[in-house]
């Protein structure tokens, strides 16, 4: 006996309502198996440890639009200024309001239809972007870093209030948009990517408001520029677990919220599994987590009531959403992927 399991659609207790475990719309409710005469099960559901909300495009429109007043706000007069600092975080400003735009995209994108080419969809869409995001807030820290380098061999006269008042400013319009993405930062790396970028603006202007008050009160010019280098520290610091973790996601590393032994673990000691092998584990998405695996059965095929009890447990226990299981009869000939395979 063969067969393939399909689970779609079913709320899980503490899931937020309404929440669609695909990203994508479907025509019915219910739970819904049939047999395909395939040796594997294939589970649809939630990830276990996602507890983002569903959508956050008035989050991304709100954002984007109080990012792009500021930063023509914040450049003009950090240039009026010549204050560097303020040029830097209005950069700095730039860059997360196109980050921020390609996040939403990728939020978008990833509620796509699968198709007969992108058979899981767009949802990859959402690494790519958590992964530009990063390389580009890196790449304008570069130019941040030289041009405060600069000024420090060279320091010239700064505004000190007028960079108070303009950085104080910043500080309540980053503050807010990363609050508008707190709730998503826990289980979505693309969201993590926006929250992190606000809060770490929010942060940034801080500096900028104190480098401001030490320029007024003691007219020493060459704080500007040292107050740049240590933001630019700060940046890069609070974006290199963004840029590891989503350089990780796009070459199908196994999630950091996983360990891969207990996944082999629970599969191994399931009734009748004499072996496996070819165990992938995999990220589809910044939600959404894969699997694969052969399993090598005693007694034959277990039927589809032992595989769906398994896909829910995975999903369950591990928040692997998707679950494919190809059963192997035990003595049977040898699979040919098993050769050179971790598991």
């Amino acid at each position: 006996m063969t067969g393939q399991a399909d689970e779609h659609h079913h709320h899980e207790p503490g899931a937020p309502p309404g929440h669609d475990h695909h990203g994508q719309d479907h025509d019915h409710d219910h739970d819904h198996r049939h047999d395909h005469g395939q040796g594997h099960a294939h589970a649809h559901g939630p990830g276990g440890h996602v507890h983002a909300p569903a959508s956050f495009g008035r989050a991304f429109a709100i954002g984007i639009g109080l990012n792009t007043a500021f930063v023509v706000i914040e450049a003009a007069y950090g240039f009026a200024s010549n204050s560097m600092s303020l040029v830097a975080d209005a950069g700095h400003n730039l860059s997360d309001v196109l980050g921020l735009l390609v996040a939403w995209i990728a939020s978008v994108l990833v509620k796509r239809r699968a198709s007969a080419r992108f058979t899981y969809g767009l949802r990859g869409s959402s690494i790519l972007a958590a992964l530009f995001n990063a390389v580009f807030l890196l790449i304008a820290t570069g130019a941040i870093l030289w041009e405060a380098v600069a000024r420090l061999i060279h320091p010239e006269p700064v505004a000190g209030g007028t960079v108070m008042v303009v950085a104080a400013i910043g500080i309540l319009v980053n503050g807010l948009t990363a609050w508008l993405f707190a709730s998503g930062a826990e289980g979505d790396i693309n969201i993590r990517g926006a929250f992190l970028h606000m809060a770490a603006d929010a942060a940034v202007s801080a500096g900028v408001v104190l480098a401001g008050l030490v320029i007024w009160a003691t007219g020493l010019d060459w704080i500007d520029p040292a107050v740049s280098l240590v933001i630019a520290g700060l940046i890069v610091w609070a974006t290199w677990g963004l840029l590891r973790d989503s350089v990780g996601m796009a070459l199908a590393a196994v999630p950091p919220g996983i360990e891969p032994e207990r996944v082999r673990l629970y599969l191994r000691e399931r009734p009748g599994v004499a072996d496996l092998h070819d165990l992938h584990i995999w990220p589809m998405s910044t939600t959404e987590i894969a699997l694969t695996a052969h399993l090598v059965m005693e007694q034959g095929h277990p039927g589809n009531r032992f595989l769906i009890e398994v896909a829910s447990e995975l999903r369950l226990r591990f928040g692997i959403a998707h679950a494919t299981l190809q059963i192997e009869e035990a003595g049977g000939p040898p699979c040919r992927v098993a050769q050179g395979c971790i598991a």
